[in-house]
């Protein structure tokens, strides 16, 4: 039965905001699987390989001990303990426990993080290609976003790029490496750099680290090795990516014993904490062997050129070779003109319903010429997908 009271519009803050692309992407592989088509997702990035066992027992170990009751707001101590050393173990930090706070994954650190520290008006400077949720946070919270783009320069970050954007209502720096889409790293002394400039201003850095142990050159890198004794950062990291836990939820931040107080007042309001068996099992992640994220890495390595041999010397396509994450960001702008399409999401669109390949158009990550491919699969099925591609984008030739 339909109410007869009329219904208000739903608030501004949501008006500004829309469904993330790869959402969307999740969204449409389920219903074409639901109508029984064999589709190849190279859509939304999520590792093929199970969670260690010795993860997944912590978690059952804390289920058959009763530990499914409500935590602290922030994270069990022992969890956030875990937190901490492993990030000084690893990249040489030094925060004290009262400045970490766990999550219910890396995305929600970084919202409330966007939504504590953005008023009405501020600034936010994004590198792009940039990921999808970035700038929805930043709407939410009633910021304006400054795109910075780097795709000219084969996602290349500089301090010159950024520095040329700041303004006096420039409250964020959005900061993400490797970075999604495009897998680029950036220059530790760019890096330093950018740091520097955003500490003299008085503007805030967040710094998205979820692909942080996925480098495929180098050692891994955080802005915790370039930072001098500031107080203008937040490092948002997750189990997700590097131990294989996207469903799990989990993620923390690390910041100024201030922000994160403020982040608890949130978090306390919003989700009261994160699941207690989720903490169990991150505690046992963080703690444990770490021989599965080497493991881990090197296949992702191996995944990426498998995908870089597939689409080299393809008309109409021209890949950077992603040197973290696992994505690629190739140009298809040869395509489009080819094919006498306007943007990405109609390449995408027609790889798929051609095809049946699943790929995320680069609209939502800042650009209408690229698309987003993620090789997070087996062997076997990112062969049949490249095989796909090949032939889709071969097919103007004949």
């Amino acid at each position: 039965m339909q109410s007869s009271v009329p219904i208000r519009p739903f608030s501004r803050r949501l008006n500004a905001i829309e469904m993330s692309s790869t959402s969307e992407t999740v969204n449409a592989v389920a219903r074409l699987r639901r109508s029984g088509v064999n589709v190849v997702d190279l859509g939304p990035g999520e590792p093929p390989f199970p969670t260690p066992e010795h993860i997944k027992q912590a978690a059952i170990a804390a289920i058959r001990e009763n530990n499914t009751k409500y935590t602290a707001v922030p994270g069990m101590a022992k969890l956030r303990e875990a937190i901490v050393q492993r990030h000084h173990q690893d990249f040489g930090s030094n925060y004290r426990v009262e400045e970490a706070i766990a999550c219910p994954g890396g995305k929600y650190a970084l919202f409330m993080a966007m939504q504590i520290l953005m008023e009405e008006g501020d600034e936010a400077v994004i590198p792009t290609p940039s990921w999808v949720s970035f700038k929805d946070m930043v709407r939410f919270a009633g910021g304006k976003c400054v795109f910075v783009d780097t795709t000219s320069d084969n996602f290349v970050l500089t301090p010159q790029i950024v520095e040329r954007a700041l303004t006096s209502r420039t409250k964020v720096i959005v900061l993400n490496f490797p970075n999604n889409p495009s897998g680029a790293l950036i220059d530790p002394s760019n890096l330093e750099r950018i740091v520097e400039i955003a500490s003299s201003r008085k503007i805030w850095v967040i710094a998205d680290e979820c692909y942080a142990y996925l480098t495929f050159v180098g050692k891994p890198l955080s802005v915790a090795q370039v930072m001098r004794h500031t107080s203008n950062v937040v490092i948002v990291g997750s189990l997700s990516k590097t131990y294989s836990m996207t469903g799990w939820r989990l993620g923390y931040a690390l910041a100024p014993e201030p922000l994160v107080s403020a982040m608890q007042t949130l978090q306390s309001q919003e989700i009261s904490c994160p699941c207690s068996v989720t903490q169990m099992a991150g505690i046992a992640a963080l703690t444990g062997p770490q021989d599965c994220v080497e493991f881990m890495r090197r296949e992702y390595a191996q995944l990426r050129d498998q995908a870089v041999a597939g689409l080299k010397d393809l008309p109409g396509i021209r890949t950077v070779t992603a040197e973290g994450a696992f994505y690629l960001f190739p140009d298809v702008s040869g395509q489009l003109r080819f094919r006498n399409l306007q943007a990405a999401r109609e390449f995408s669109s027609l790889l798929l319903r051609e095809c049946g390949v699943v790929v995320v158009p680069g609209e939502g990550f800042g650009s209408a010429s690229h698309v987003r491919i993620a090789y997070s699969v087996s062997k076997q099925e990112l062969a049949r997908g490249i095989q796909k591609l090949q032939a889709f984008c071969l097919a103007h030739q004949r």
